[in-house]
């Protein structure tokens, strides 16, 4: 991980064994990734095996502006389909998403969201969840 955040309840997450797939969706593109468990992490990113870092390794720059560590929003994702098949969120992921626009049911910090592979995957990534401070060159 490429940091950790000390004064939150770490996350428990049952890890994937067999493969399975994500389909992130946004307005520009729809990305299908096979995720392979035995290569989580991807990277050093949000949890091991968790939907930022499995975006990340498939080369999607999701909105990260804390580092992956549960301490802003951008990284609000809606998970479409296979939520159930996710870790809990923590009192603590819930208490950032409120600082996050639109927040529905099915909405997660894709740092803190753990799929355990048992169902493949729709995650949905808002269009206006975007670091307004970061610039393109």
């Amino acid at each position: 991980m490429g940091g950790s955040n000390p004064y939150i309840e770490q996350v428990e997450a049952k890890a994937a064994t067999k493969a399975f797939t994500v389909t992130f969706k946004s307005l520009e593109e729809n990305l299908v990734v096979e995720v392979d468990p035995s290569k989580i992490p991807y990277g050093p990113t949000g949890q091991p095996g968790s939907l930022l870092d499995i975006a990340m390794g498939a080369g999607l720059d999701v909105e990260h502006a804390c580092g992956g560590v549960c301490a802003c929003s951008t990284c609000h994702v809606i998970v479409r389909e296979g939520l159930d098949t996710c870790n809990e969120a923590t009192d603590d992921e819930l208490d950032q998403l409120d600082e996050a626009p639109a927040i529905t049911l099915q909405s997660r910090l894709a740092c803190q969201c753990v799929p355990d592979g048992t169902q493949n995957l729709s995650v949905e990534i808002p269009e206006w969840n975007k670091n307004l401070v970061k610039e393109n060159h």
